[in-house]
């Protein structure tokens, strides 16, 4: 049979595309579905309009209300298994042909043998991230990682360089908006107006690759220039550097504009050219191979429920308005401020202010996680909903007992002060935990365990801070104090 691949938003490269006819459809109600980040919005719909001005003859655009309006009644479709439970019953509810899905190092068969053996035991991350290392034979010296060692975390993951501003690097390639990108502001202009979506979020330039073209020029300007001080900086933050040393290639990845195969393999090449150090490369690599193969599996092994199903601190407070709105105007705790301003600019930010700020100030305050997962797709320019649950609901806010991560990334405000420069224009101390000056984070995180305790007594890597806690002689004071502090 003659048939067309209806493509959708995160199969746009051409490592989706065998040659046949393709179908690509723009459904408008998609972005009214929740408020979501404007910039998140304008990358999904240049990426689409991108890709349909490049498919010639063979490709079928429709800009449409409903994807219903196209697909009922047809009998010609295949879809490339799309990213989401949703999408999924949706194109076989509709009769498509359904092939294997794309875009990954591994494939879900792949993660299926592995993960078989494995019933009953607990599934660890870098026993995956070993596995797809070894069978890639990615960084690897026969059956040895190379220089003898799987991971260099003791070489990453510095503090910042005292004193410094921002990392003297050079600025990122940035992708120059053409006509596509105009007619996307004008319709989200038009759209908002007449409150068919919502929006948050500032309307910046786009800074991310939405085609391969880009996707390459982004992927050049990041080895040639970033990577060697990846690993380094890998969790450091400042305020006057929002991309760091960081690939800014999430998005043209789940786009899937770009093979994150070949993204690896650049990195391996440049480490074996001599232009990055292995610690720089290795710890790049582990954010591919490692963490969002994982994040991939885990959405699928884990099944549907898992968002809705475990709150194991039972944390039920609503995601404040702040977060909803991007709004800073009455923030004072400067590094949630800062944090949550990069993400109202720019619609992202790199892994450490989304765990050990946003993620960390949610599980000290017991956000309710499945809202605050949907917070993160919504808000975030690479927010999807297979990259968010067993991130956010098991890494993040440790909702889920101990099935993703075996304790919860919960921080003081002594880790803010080292790994940011953040605390030092802050109004509050990081040291002090009572009275007008104490660091919500450090207070925040004496509270959160003692609201925790009941629930983390049986975890071992709890017993230190736990014990902490039970010395704490102005505990109650702290609990109290922190009580309804929320936004601060």
């Amino acid at each position: 049979m003659d048939r067309t691949r209806w493509l959708f938003a995160g199969q746009l490269g051409p490592q989706f595309d065998d040659g046949g006819k393709i179908l690509l459809i723009e459904a408008r109600s998609v972005f009214g579905r929740v408020p979501m980040h404007r910039a998140k919005a304008h990358i999904i719909l240049s990426a689409i309009r991108h890709r349909a001005r490049t498919g010639g003859k063979r490709l079928e655009f429709h800009q449409v209300e409903d994807y219903r309006e196209v697909v009922t009644d047809r009998d010609d479709l295949e879809v490339i298994d799309p990213t989401s439970f949703r999408a999924r019953r949706a194109v076989r509810a509709y009769g498509a042909h359904v092939l294997p899905s794309r875009g990954f190092v591994t494939s879900e068969a792949d993660f299926a043998d592995w993960v078989g053996p494995k019933e009953g035991k607990r599934l660890l991350m870098e026993d995956f991230y070993r596995w797809v290392r070894a069978r890639e034979d990615i960084l690897m010296e026969g059956k040895s990682p190379v220089g003898g060692s799987w991971n260099y975390d003791a070489k990453n993951r510095n503090p910042p360089p005292k004193g410094a501003t921002n990392l003297g690097l050079p600025a990122p390639w940035w992708p120059t908006e053409d006509e596509i990108d105009e007619e996307v502001r004008v319709d989200l202009d038009r759209w908002q107006k007449d409150g068919l979506v919502t929006l948050v979020g500032d309307d910046g330039p786009r800074r991310f690759a939405v085609t391969p073209e880009e996707a390459e020029a982004a992927l050049d300007d990041f080895i040639d220039v970033r990577l060697p001080d990846f690993g380094t900086y890998e969790d450091a933050t400042l305020t006057n550097d929002w991309t760091m040393a960081h690939s800014l290639l999430s998005v043209p990845m789940n786009m899937g504009v770009i093979d994150p195969r070949r993204i690896v393999d650049r990195a391996v090449a440049a480490y074996e050219a001599g232009d990055a150090p292995i610690e720089a490369v290795e710890g790049f690599v582990r954010q591919i191979v490692g963490w969002r193969d994982w994040m991939w599996h885990l959405y699928w092994h884990l099944g549907e429920k898992y968002q809705t199903s475990h709150n194991a601190l039972d944390a039920k407070r609503p995601v404040p308005r702040e977060f909803h709105e991007l709004d800073t105007s009455g923030v004072e705790a400067n590094c949630l401020k800062q944090t949550l301003g990069d993400l109202r600019r720019h619609g992202w930010n790199h892994h450490i202010q989304r765990l050990m700020i946003l993620g960390n100030w949610g599980l000290q305050r017991g956000f309710d996680p499945s809202e605050f997962s949907d917070w993160f797709v919504s808000s975030y320019v690479d927010g999807t909903p297979w990259v968010m649950p067993a991130n956010v609901v098991g890494m993040s806010q440790h909702a889920d007992g101990g099935i993703v991560a075996t304790k919860p990334y919960a921080a003081g405000g002594a880790y803010v002060n080292k790994m940011t420069d953040y605390c030092k224009p802050c109004r509050f101390d990081p040291k002090v935990r009572v009275g007008e000056n104490a660091c919500p984070v450090t207070a925040g995180y004496w509270a959160f365990l003692d609201r925790a305790e009941p629930h983390l007594r049986g975890n071992h890597r709890m017993n230190q801070p736990l014990a902490g806690l039970r010395r704490l002689s102005d505990r109650e004071e702290v609990v109290e104090q922190e009580r309804d502090r929320v936004i601060v």
